[in-house]
């Protein structure tokens, strides 16, 4: 886990890479990944011994791009799919913004078809559904 400032330039390049190889390749999505968000997010990441990214959420605070903290960006890949890899960050992630950070709610703009997922940590769809670079997704909120 590390702010953008500590990571250093291999890290970022794996991040960057893992997420455009899922979200714009795998999923077949033309989309601008590099929002000018990451400067203000924490990283979370696990890393293969060459260095690789397997799994990886991006964490901000409330009232960066939400009135709520947000995780996003959230992905498993290759080797670290069906591992549980995806439960692991979730976790920690939602631990990191409810205990380090003091944060008390969570929004999530996910992807449909994963709101099963989600829902598993307490997570409630509170959108309709809608279509985002031709993937459809909701918004779901975490309230304690």
């Amino acid at each position: 886990m590390k702010t953008f400032q500590d990571l250093s330039a291999s890290e970022l390049y794996a991040i960057i890479h893992a997420r455009v190889e899922v979200f714009v390749v795998e999923q077949q999505s033309m989309y601008q990944d590099l929002d000018g968000y990451d400067v203000h997010a924490t990283h979370l990441f696990l890393q293969d011994e060459d260095g690789s990214i397997q799994a990886y959420a991006r964490m901000l605070e409330s009232g960066i791009i939400y009135e709520q903290a947000t995780i996003g960006r959230i992905l498993t890949r290759d080797k670290g799919r069906g591992r549980g890899l995806g439960h692991l960050i979730m976790r920690r992630a939602m631990a990191f913004l409810q205990e380090e950070k003091g944060e008390t709610a969570i929004r999530l703009q996910a992807e449909y078809y994963i709101r099963g997922l989600y829902e598993q940590y307490g997570f409630v769809q509170v959108s309709d559904i809608f279509v985002e670079d031709g993937i459809k997704h909701i918004y779901m909120d975490l309230c304690e």
